[in-house]
């Protein structure tokens, strides 16, 4: 060290009490810099290290104390002060940002920013360097007080930025790095100025012209956050500009319509019509029907998607597109963000997926009330870092205007931004003010270049207002009153940026007068033209839905199965499979041997093999879905001595596709909805969601609700998505009893999906290749599967190899060795799923007995309800007195309400009896005795030899 870097004059402010707190640092600086300050990385490497006292140079040590007055320490604790005054308005200056257009929020404390706060004033930060303080300070800020002047412009202009909770210390260097470059007060080129206003105008006037035109009508208008247009194009073309060759998008309806028109080029005169006739006008009953068959029966204007190409000449660089999306605003996140990984990933080779996080990106679009309302959005947020969910980073606008219907903020949230949840998922938050245009387009700027670096999330809050009501004919001056007259008196930000503009003395600003007529024209001309088409006859489209596909082959030769069985139990020489897993595994080798048989998770896997060997890729996710729920699976083994994680069926040669399997979190909601939009983008990838119980699914209802049950009726989206409910009785209580098989029979029509409860594995193999076969037709429907709990290991379920390499999927299963002597049968037992099983092992029980009186068939396929296959059962049984249908679940739950009144009308005048639990509120006992006595009644019932009127069990 020379005298020069290491001068005791240099250093004498310093001593004092506080000076082996400079030492200490200055030992961490020298084992590693980056571990200390960068304040104490500038001293260092100014001053060099600090002098030391030892015993061998006490006359340096006093001459040294003689030349640095004690007091001078107070200068070092100043020092540390203005540090934290750094620290605190790159962490807080969000607080004095000018991010409120109205001036509605309540004036926020923002005295963590005032020098005087810890006792700093001018002129002692005047005698710092500005460098000693603020790493790359900039030429025109010098001392320290000039350093603090700049920094607080920088934090508390247009954008408000929020950085503070992001822990990686070098992402949050390069974003406060971004925010200290004057991102915030850079200027558009002129062009861009131009390009800007136009668009402003556009979406201004788009809005007046229907407000104007179609008066009283809901659009749920963008006005107030007109910048969220601009912003989203920004968004589009960054990205596209970096290869992205999709956007995928979700948004609510605030300000959807406008996104529509201008972003994704949907035609004027195409809106106007959907304003121009009532919702129903154009649907024409089909012939010969009675009512309206609507087929499709379509959703309002404001919840339609669309997609569209971005186009260089006539090549199609990216396709954009806006999913369709329910009044549950939120919860077609999770979807888009299926879309988003779908479209990243290459599913063409066996193993994984490939995945490639620059080819698709998403853009959510949220409610500042339902962004911290709704559970949804904190499920979708932490698919973030996910490996089985993430994309890369999704871009997420909080279209934020203060108001969630009549709602205020203070009532609606506890937080004191409505982006605050984000904060949880260490997501960079920008706040702007929806009245900057410019501030806006560098905030979009700024979180496209984190997602192209990091690969991670990044949320806007817009902040603006909403000029009307919730929706058009809502008047918000009885609820908002205060707000609404400053809203009446607000310019619009087209007239406050041309104004801007033209006091900037920018030429772009004299456009406007001429852009508006320019855009006046447009609307009128396109408007025109939806009056001269209205008289030509056209009817909506109400085709019925179409029907299921033929049956198709399902059956695979054994001596395929068996060498496909073998490549499943072989893995790398030094892979140590848990012994007794090993043991279990290896059973399975001998199970497609005659006289052996298959049971219900080599079924499963046996089927997912010759789906990849067919060339069709498979995804399957669940929160133990690896394992499965009930140890039973097995599809990733996990090394016993290393952790390390194999599947067979990412090596099987036979593969001519990926397999992807993810244990996935604990959300039902999120992931369901992930799932469904994955199948949805990519319908050639056969795609199952498992629920860990199936009573868990409840959590998930409503994307069954809006999504899966009615989201080709709605929006004709198609989806072959296989949901894996386990459901059965055996003790364990309301809660891992009932997948609420009810429900989904209630929501059942028009072929919308197949409900079904299987009793044995060769059916399970022959409906998953049957969904997989079907899953790319015009007919494909998704797949709700109440599957086993109990039964995945009784011996009954299991099926011999035959079954496998002959046949198919059967609707309904006889119930061998009964209904031999056709008329000796007075009673038909139907059932489904566990309880026809729990009536075979009484049979076999009973082998003594005469049930010649008896026959039962089990409805495998619940809906589409296989009317013709319970026909032909009972027409061949001419002395049938009485139908009786069986179930374990309650009188009001499982499949009775469905199946009474479609068996009634087939019996023919046979009496149609039930057979089950009483109705309950809850699905199931608590306790084991009760369970035992209940099941053992209704086996009990059901094979009794009396004539039934009705029975109630427990009445």
């Amino acid at each position: 060290m020379t005298d020069e870097t290491n001068n005791p004059r240099q250093w004498q402010q310093f001593y004092g009490p506080n000076f082996g707190y400079i030492q200490e640092q200055y030992e961490r600086y020298a084992d590693d810099p980056k571990s200390v300050d960068a304040s104490f990385r500038e001293l260092f490497a100014e001053l060099g290290e600090p002098l030391q006292e030892t015993s061998a140079q006490p006359a340096a040590k006093a001459s040294t104390a003689q030349a640095a007055p004690v007091v001078d320490a107070a200068m070092l604790k100043k020092l540390v002060s203005a540090e934290k005054l750094v620290w605190n308005i790159r962490a807080y200056g969000h607080l004095a940002a000018n991010t409120d257009p109205l001036g509605l929020r309540e004036a926020t404390d923002t005295r963590l920013l005032d020098p005087a706060i810890y006792q700093l004033n001018e002129a002692d930060l005047m005698k710092f360097p500005a460098s000693l303080i603020w790493d790359h300070a900039p030429v025109n800020a010098e001392t320290g007080w000039e350093a603090i002047q700049k920094l607080r412009s920088y934090y508390t202009q247009s954008i408000g930025f929020e950085f503070g909770h992001v822990h990686d210390e070098t992402e949050r260097d390069w974003l406060n790095a971004q925010a200290e470059s004057g991102i915030a007060l850079t200027s558009l080129t002129s062009e861009e100025r131009k390009q800007l206003l136009d668009r402003l105008i556009h979406v201004e006037q788009f809005e007046t012209f229907l407000h104007r035109t179609f008066v009283g009508q809901k659009r749920f208008s963008v006005e107030g956050v007109d910048m969220l247009v601009p912003v989203i194009d920004e968004i589009i073309r960054s990205v596209v500009k970096d290869g992205a060759r999709h956007v995928l998008m979700g948004m609510a309806h605030r300000g959807r319509l406008n996104v529509l028109a201008h972003v994704l080029g949907k035609p004027y005169e195409k809106i106007f019509s959907e304003f121009h006739h009532a919702p129903n006008k154009d649907m024409v009953p089909s012939e010969g029907s009675m009512g309206i068959n609507f087929g499709w029966s379509g959703d309002v204007k404001y919840h339609l998607g669309a997609d569209c190409a971005v186009t260089s000449g006539e090549t199609a660089r990216a396709r954009i597109t806006l999913a369709n999306n329910p009044s549950h605003l939120e919860y077609a996140d999770p979807v888009v963000e299926g879309f988003t990984r779908a479209a990243q990933e290459d599913r063409s080779e066996r193993g994984y997926p490939k995945q490639d996080l620059g080819k698709a990106v998403a853009i959510l679009v949220h409610g500042d009330a339902a962004f911290p309302g709704e559970g949804i959005v904190a499920e979708t947020l932490n698919f973030n870092n996910l490996d089985g969910y993430r994309n890369g980073g999704t871009i997420h606008i909080i279209a934020n205007n203060r108001l969630g219907f009549t709602t205020d903020s203070k009532d609606s949230r506890s937080t004191h931004y409505a982006s605050d949840l984000a904060k949880g998922y260490e997501i960079p938050i920008v706040h702007v003010n929806a009245d900057e245009p410019e501030a806006c387009i560098a905030a979009v700027r700024l979180a496209c270049e984190y997602r192209r670096i990091f690969k991670k999330d990044f949320l806007i809050d817009l902040v603006g207002y909403r000029r009307y009501g919730h929706n058009e004919m809502d008047d918000p001056e009885g609820t908002q009153p205060l707000v609404y007259e400053k809203v009446r008196n607000h310019p619009t930000v087209s007239t406050l940026y041309a104004k801007r503009l033209k006091e900037l003395g920018a030429p772009e600003g004299e456009l406007s007068e001429q852009l508006i007529q320019a855009a006046n024209n447009e609307l009128q001309q396109a408007y025109d033209r939806m009056k001269q088409k209205d008289g030509s006859g056209k009817h909506a489209d109400v085709s019925p839905p179409p029907a299921a596909p033929a049956e198709t082959s399902t059956a695979v030769p054994l001596e395929k199965l068996r060498e496909i069985n073998a490549e499943l139990l072989r893995w790398p020489d030094d892979f140590k499979v848990y012994p007794k897993l090993q043991r279990i595994l290896q059973r399975r080798l001998a199970m497609l041997d005659d006289g052996e048989k298959v049971d219900w998770a080599l079924a499963e896997t046996l089927a997912f093999a010759t789906i990849l060997a067919d060339g069709k890729p498979v995804r399957l996710s669940g929160q133990d879905s690896e394992r499965g729920t009930f140890s039973h699976r097995h599809i990733v083994l996990n090394d016993h001595a290393t952790g390390k994680k194999f599947s067979p069926l990412h090596r099987l040669p036979q593969a001519k596709a990926s397999f992807a399997v993810h244990n996935s979190p604990l959300s039902e909601a999120s992931v369901l909805g992930f799932e469904y939009g994955y199948n949805v983008f990519s319908p050639e990838t056969f795609v199952l969601w498992e629920a860990q119980y199936g009573d868990f699914a409840n959590a998930a209802q409503v994307i069954f609700d809006q999504f899966i049950s009615a989201g080709r009726t709605k929006w004709k989206q198609k989806s072959s998505l296989v949901m894996l409910l386990p459901h059965g009785y055996e003790g364990q209580g309301p809660e891992h009893s009932s997948a609420r098989l009810e429900r989904y029979l209630q929501l059942a029509a028009e072929d919308n999906w197949t409900v079904a409860n299987l009793t044995s594995a060769a059916q399970y193999f022959h409906l998953l290749r049957r969904q997989a076969a079907w899953m790319e037709s015009e007919g494909a429907r998704p797949l709700v599967l109440m599957s086993p709990k109990s039964l995945i290991r009784n011996a009954r379920v299991a099926s011999p190899g035959k079954e496998f390499s002959e046949g198919g999927f059967k609707l309904v299963l006889e119930q061998q060795g009964l209904g031999g002597n056709p008329g000796a049968v007075r009673r038909l037992v139907l059932c489904s799923g566990k309880v026809a099983v729990d009536l075979e092992e009484a049979l076999s029980s009973d082998k003594g007995k005469d049930y010649a009186w008896l026959h039962i068939a089990r409805v495998e396929q619940l809906y589409p309800f296989p009317r013709h296959e319970i026909e032909e059962i009972v027409k061949r049984f001419d002395n049938l007195e009485e139908i009786v249908w069986v179930q374990e679940e309650p009188r009001n739950m499982g499949s009775w309400t469905f199946m009474e009144p479609r068996l009634r009308e087939l019996a023919g005048g046979i009496a149609v009896h039930y057979i089950g639990r009483p109705e309950r509120s809850s699905p199931a006992s608590g306790h084991q005795d009760v369970h035992a006595l209940e099941q053992q009644r209704i086996i009990t019932l059901s094979l009794q030899q009396k004539a039934l009127k009705t029975i109630l069990l427990g009445r």
